[in-house]
This record gives structure tokens, C-alpha cells and sequence, in this order.
């Protein structure tokens, strides 16, 4: 059950730090965790023995050293509040160092793979094919998050724009491009989306706002749903399906452009990155394939 402290502070997070209905949900759990774990006297009454006991317990549970780091950032930021609010005097996660993180490089395909996909795709009859080719389409061509891309409106595409306007995390905004393969996908699309609308909802009822709206629900397409797609089409192409997924032709996207002698700062743009940092890992993947290209390729190469 939740505190009036802890949803007073989610209710801040989402009004003054405009915090999306994703975070809050993982704020609320890590809280909810916390509480759970401490037992009687919970966060608002927990010392710092008590607070570096829950934390230590984390990396016991299994946890990774990502969902840690977030659950300690959850747990430090609702004390600072609860401080700034006079609810107590001290900050018992005060001495919570941050758990060490090893750096992950990012999946991606190789250009080679995204058309194999996109073959699978095509070879799928009716608009079931069509819907697969304009979301690869458009994930590889713009590098959009999944939850960016489920949630394109189907105005935003009606008159064949060159780019989108994408409201990101943290409401920002960006664009972000369409070349003409996306663009020819999303038209081809487009009527037959429309066609399906027309034959599937009563007379005067308003049309579905979502360019890929749900077969079963009022809202678009899940997640979920978008990433089982994924799989067949994987399994189609001859790819092994765990190395393909929504966010994976995001990093696709990101990886292919540093390759072409893309600049960061363009990425990061392209790519809605606060932060330079978290564009950079993908020049890491970018260096190390071309190294494997000149290893394989080079003839000064060959006998190494």
C-alpha cells in the first residue's frame, strides 16, 4: 500500500519534473519495494543501518547492477524531498554508493540483416505484411523508441512529411527524418489501414487516431505485440529472433549512421539524448565492426 509521503513525491515528480507515466510506475514499484523490505518502520522510519542493509540486499536477490542503481536513485530522491518537506530531519540513503556498472555494448544488425527483414516482411500476404514493412520502415529510418513509434498519430503521416515531430522522454520534442523507402512504406500502408477501418467499425464511428491501432483493443499496437511480429519476421530471414527486437533497429538506426561518418552531435539530436555520453557507446560498436571489416577484408590483414 502506498504512503501519503511517497505519493505526495510521485505526484511531484509527475508535476514538477514532468516525469512520464513510465518512470513514475518504476519509481512507485522501487518505493513499494523499499517499504516492503524495511518492514514496520519503512522509508519514513528506516536509519541508515536499515537503508545500506536494503540496498546491499539488492545484488543477493539477483537484481542487475541497472535496476539497482535505480531503485538507489528512487529511494535518495524521495529522502531529499521528504527532507525539503520537513517530514525529517536527516538523509538516511546518504552513503549509498552507486553500484558499478559494466558497459554493455548495444545488439544491433548489420545493414545485410534490416534488408532480410524487411524481405521476411514482403513476402507476408495482405496488410498484415504491409503494417511489419512500414514499422521497420520507420524504426530503422528515424531511430524512434518503440513507445514513440506505437504511439504515432495517423495525421502526423497524411500528407507524406519528410519528417515527424516526436514528443520524447521528458516531453521533449524533436525531429526526426523519413526517407523515401519509409515514406513509400507508410503511403502503401496508409490505404490499407484505411481500408481495414472502414470494413471494421460501424457506421459514423470515428476512425482510429493511431496509425497502427490494435486489432483487439481502442488503443494502438503493444509493445508486446510489435516485438512477437519481430520475432517471425527474425525467424523468416534466417536471424536468430533474440537478437532482434523493437529497440534493436533503434540501435541499427544509430550504428549505421557512425559508420557512414555521421557526426555524434547529429545522433544525439536524431536520437533524443540528453546526454552526448549515452550516444557515444555506439561509436564503441561502429570502431569495432569496422575494425572486423579491415581484419577480414584488408590484404596486409590476412595473415594476422
Amino acid at each position: 500500500m502506498t504512503t501519503p509521503q511517497v505519493e505526495a513525491f510521485l505526484e511531484m515528480m509527475a508535476v514538477e519534473r514532468d516525469a512520464s507515466p513510465h518512470t513514475l510506475s518504476a519509481y512507485a514499484r522501487d518505493l513499494a519495494d523499499a517499504e516492503a523490505s524495511l518492514g514496520a518502520p519503512g522509508l519514513m522510519g528506516a536509519d541508515e543501518t536499515a537503508i545500506e542493509a536494503w540496498f546491499a540486499s539488492l545484488s543477493t536477490r539477483g537484481l542487475s547492477a541497472a535496476t539497482a542503481a535505480r531503485r538507489r536513485s528512487a529511494v535518495r530522491q524521495f529522502y531529499r524531498f521528504a527532507l525539503g518537506e520537513g517530514w525529517r530531519t536527516d538523509d538516511p540513503s546518504r552513503r549509498l554508493d552507486a553500484p558499478k556498472q559494466g558497459r554493455t555494448l548495444p545488439r544491433t544488425l548489420s545493414r545485410e540483416e534490416v534488408v532480410a527483414l524487411l524481405s521476411a516482411a514482403s513476402a507476408r500476404e495482405g496488410a498484415s505484411g504491409l503494417r511489419m514493412i512500414a514499422l521497420v520502415e520507420l524504426a530503422y529510418a528515424s531511430g524512434l523508441r518503440v513507445s514513440e513509434l506505437l504511439a504515432l498519430r495517423v495525421e502526423s503521416v497524411r500528407r507524406d512529411p519528410a519528417y515527424l515531430i516526436v514528443r520524447g522522454k521528458g516531453g521533449k520534442e524533436r525531429l526526426a527524418p523519413l526517407n523515401a523507402s519509409a515514406r513509400d512504406a507508410v503511403k502503401t500502408w496508409l490505404t490499407a489501414r484505411d481500408g481495414i477501418q472502414k470494413l471494421g467499425r460501424p457506421e459514423k464511428a470515428p476512425d482510429s487516431p493511431w496509425l497502427f491501432p490494435s486489432a483487439t483493443t481502442a488503443s494502438h499496437l503493444t509493445p508486446r505485440r510489435f516485438a512477437q511480429m519481430l520475432d517471425q519476421a527474425a525467424m523468416d530471414a534466417n536471424i536468430d529472433p533474440a537478437r532482434v527486437s523493437p529497440h534493436v533497429l533503434r540501435h541499427a538506426f544509430a550504428t549505421h549512421l557512425l559508420e557512414g561518418g555521421a557526426d555524434l552531435r547529429v545522433v544525439q539530436t536524431l536520437l533524443g539524448h540528453a546526454d552526448i555520453a549515452t550516444t557515444q557507446i555506439y561509436t564503441h560498436v561502429a570502431t569495432d565492426r569496422l575494425t572486423k571489416v579491415v581484419h577480414q577484408h584488408h590484404p596486409l590483414a590476412k595473415g594476422e
